[in-house]
């Protein structure tokens, strides 16, 4: 017997090993196929997980990866003890559940429970030889399932059926099911939500949700009953779960934010990344308003037109919102263009820049004198967009109109290709023509550029001067640059708020908002871009394909919009702790408001009160108070001798003891819009007789309020123009000629004639004096622009 004893042992070891190296020879012969080899998909999230957009896999297949962390415990709880009470413990298979099964077979012939753990069911799920109710079917399942046990943990094993379980349609997974059927995700499930759950895989196409309501809701309530039956869930909690009614929403696209994931999608697939899912930095809720926004205003847009917007915070640089297109379902409004992408004239956005270049600069401050005057710039003479001019403006004023002539003026006093080469370097690039260089046009729309660009350049009126790129994902890292000082930034801001004048403070309670439109040439593109503590945002409207759009212009079409989008935005529907994040307005140390005189720009303080014809009050930059720019046509000080003698004005050669004294004149392009109110008291006086001074008969006449080659078109909603017109120079009178037919005449040269111009066409205007001499400017008039249908 005790010779026996290891016989048997050895035979035994032998058989146990014989046994063990089939199964291993199966299990290589057999290789278990490879989950992660299932058709791979992509699903872009919002930040709190909400889904954005998904792509099946080659198989037709929505998955959105979860892990059992990730779901809901009352789902967890429901699915082990409704399916599988024994997971944790068996080996893949459940021998009593197997004897069972085998039983019920031998006595009807047929299978009528399958005995299935949830390891059987994803070894279903992963071998399509392992599916239906045969024998040999099962028999695999079972072989699969021991595969799996040998190979993954239980933790792995419930994480695959989690996300595997077929769901209806194409979906699979509890987190995908969640977010379709529910809104939600497996995280937040009610009782009634989970049980609901949990019953779908046992018959997918049968019990939808969104199908079948009432074999859903059965299906339901039988998993509901046995918690309350187990004694795992309360019959009060189960009652409650079972008066709610099952109800989803039939399974379509709602995609929110589809331009943006189609962006990040692209960028995966050219970095050789193959990822299951992309987390963005979007906020679904504020997108889907932001969507809702957009559709609403399909209806005034003229059919091809789109539209863009996006929201950055201007704290973490992070997008919040992103909509690329109107309407990414209608083809003909270039559904697929993402026009936060795409290259457009900026119209006037950039003005602030510049003007906050200029303050840094030292050329300006917020009341310095500019000149809204026809001028021509070596050829190039704009004209403001609404075709008339205002003659003195501040720079406050210049830049809330928006007024073009001031802002070309500036910029060739601080050179476009500097001007250019700043921007570039914040990350606003300006792409010009080909072989062309950066020119003057550029402040008027010259270059193009992207919304995407311009808001990030934009938030650095929010953020002390750093303007910053807008990150679509977490993992992109905040890039900022320095566009403008803090200072600057302050004023500017401040401009595009409220003007720009320090007597105007911070309004308490309701949010401030600056803003500033653009048109680009041929009603191409509407702007308006925004910025308030917490965001900086933007939206174009217009056609992908570059059409022009007559009548629709930044005010009067994306305007709207934004303030639309601002109230969206607005304060109200923030957290407490979101409040607090918000950084405190405050006036930089750089920054002081001090009083200064008109027409020098000078500091009162330092300039005599008889040459202070206008007192204003401007925000100054390190204590600079600049002067007014120099005189293009007569670039000697604003501050002349002046002689006179009882109380009228002579020469020093007609009246050698007159009384000599200083005389403030404004710069030389002004004259026609000033009256007598304005002037120095002293230029008021009316000269002597025999003591004018006399201009050499060789020096040309010139006229001033109308530049060689400018094209006029009437202001929105007016059928005509009127220009303010002087001729520098004249001697003995003034006779006007508006295409060979006289339009006006004085006595005194100087005189202004104010012209109205209604007939559309070629025109050619003459100036003649006294003496003889004239001066001639073709121009031309345009027909109004037709009204928009806002």
């Amino acid at each position: 017997m005790s010779a026996a004893k290891p016989l048997i042992y050895r035979r035994l070891e032998l058989a146990l090993a014989a046994l063990l190296t089939a199964i291993l020879a199966l299990d290589i012969a057999c290789p278990l196929p490879q989950p992660a080899a299932e058709s791979p998909t992509l699903t872009v999230l919002a930040a709190d997980g909400t889904p954005l957009r998904a792509w099946p896999g080659d198989d037709g297949a929505q998955r959105q990866p979860t892990t059992p962390e990730a779901v809901s415990p009352r789902y967890l709880a429901a699915l082990l003890h409704y399916e599988d009470r024994w997971f944790r413990w068996h080996p893949g298979v459940n021998p009593v559940a197997l004897a069972r099964a085998a039983w019920q077979w031998a006595r009807h012939g047929r299978i009528v429970s399958g005995g299935s753990t949830l390891t059987m069911q994803v070894a279903r799920l992963v071998d399509d030889k392992a599916t239906g109710r045969t024998v040999p079917a099962k028999l695999r399942q079972i072989a699969r399932a021991l595969q799996l046990e040998l190979h993954y943990s239980k933790h792995e094993i419930l994480t695959l059926y989690l996300n595997l379980a077929p769901m209806g349609g194409p979906l699979e997974g509890v987190e995908t099911a969640s977010r379709a059927y529910l809104g939600k995700g497996a995280a937040e499930l009610s009782l009634a939500e989970a049980a609901l759950l949990v019953a779908l895989p046992q018959s997918p196409t049968r019990l939808r949700p969104d199908r079948a309501v009432q074999a859903a809701q059965a299906a339901r309530d039988k998993v509901l009953t046995r918690m309350q039956t187990l004694g795992v869930w309360p019959a009060a909690e189960v009652a409650d779960a079972k008066l709610e009614r099952v109800f989803a929403p039939p399974l379509r696209a709602r995609w929110l934010a589809p331009l943006a994931a189609e962006r990040l999608r692209q960028q995966a697939r050219r970095a050789g990344d193959s990822p299951a899912v992309i987390q963005t930095t979007l906020d679904a809720g504020l997108q889907a308003r932001l969507e809702q926004l957009l559709t609403d205003r399909l209806n005034t847009l003229p059919d091809a037109n789109s539209m863009a917007a996006l929201v950055v915070d201007n704290r973490t640089l992070e997008v919040r919102g992103y909509a690329g297109s109107a309407d990414f379902t209608d083809a003909r409004r270039g559904a697929h263009v993402d026009m936060v992408r795409a290259h457009r004239s900026p119209g006037s956005t950039l003005k602030p820049f510049l003007y906050a270049m200029a303050l840094d600069e030292g050329l300006i401050h917020s009341e310095s004198l500019l000149i809204d005057a026809p001028q021509n710039f070596g050829g190039y003479a704009p004209g403001n967009f609404q075709a008339d001019f205002s003659g003195p403006v501040s720079v406050s004023e210049a830049l809330q109109r928006s007024l073009n002539v001031p802002a070309v003026d500036l910029l060739d006093r601080l050179g476009p290709e500097r001007f250019a080469g700043r921007l570039r370097n914040a990350g606003l690039r300006l792409r010009m023509p080909a072989n062309a260089a950066p020119n003057l046009s550029l402040i008027l729309g010259g270059g193009s550029t992207s919304l995407e660009e311009l808001v990030g350049a934009y938030t650095a009126l929010a953020r002390g001067g750093l303007a910053g790129k807008a990150r679509l994902t977490p993992q992109e890292p905040a890039r900022e640059t320095r566009l403008m000082s803090e200072g600057a930034a302050f004023i500017v801001r401040e401009i595009l708020e409220n003007g720009g004048r320090p007597g105007n403070p911070f309004r308490e309670g309701n949010q401030r908002v600056a803003w500033k439109t653009g048109t680009s040439f041929g009603f191409r593109d509407a702007w308006a871009l925004g910025v308030t503590d917490r965001y900086t945002f933007g939206v174009w409207i217009g056609r992908p394909d570059g059409t022009p759009n007559p009548g629709h212009f930044g005010a009067n079409s994306a305007a709207p919009l934004l303030r639309d989008l601002a109230a969206a935005l607005g304060p109200e529907g923030l957290s407490n702790q979101a409040r607090q994040q918000l950084a405190p307005r405050h006036q930089p140390a750089s920054v002081s408001a001090q009083a200064i005189c008109w027409p020098l720009g000078t500091a009162e303080a330092a300039t005599p009160a008889s040459h202070c014809l206008q007192r204003r009050t401007a925000w100054t930059l390190d204590g600079a108070v600049p002067p007014t720019l120099p005189d293009r046509l007569q670039p000697t000080s604003l501050v002349e001798a002046a002689w006179t003698q009882g109380g009228r004005r002579v020469t020093p050669d007609c009246a050698p003891d007159a009384s000599r004294a200083e005389s403030v004149r404004w710069p030389t392009l002004l004259g026609p819009f000033l009256d007598a109110a304005r002037l120095d008291p002293i230029a008021r006086l009316p000269w002597a007789p025999g003591c004018a001074p006399r201009t050499p008969s060789a020096q040309a006449l010139r006229i001033v309020g109308l530049e060689p080659g400018t094209v006029l078109r009437p202001s929105p909603g007016q059928l005509d123009v009127t220009l303010r017109l002087q001729a520098i120079g004249a001697q003995q009178g003034m006779s006007w000629l508006l295409d060979g037919q006289l339009a006006g005449s004085s006595e005194q040269a100087g005189a202004v004639l104010a012209l109205t111009l209604r007939q559309a066409g070629p025109h050619a205007l003459t100036a003649l004096d006294g003496r003889g001499r004239w001066a001639r400017v073709g121009f031309e008039v345009q027909a109004p622009a037709p009204r928009s249908r806002l």
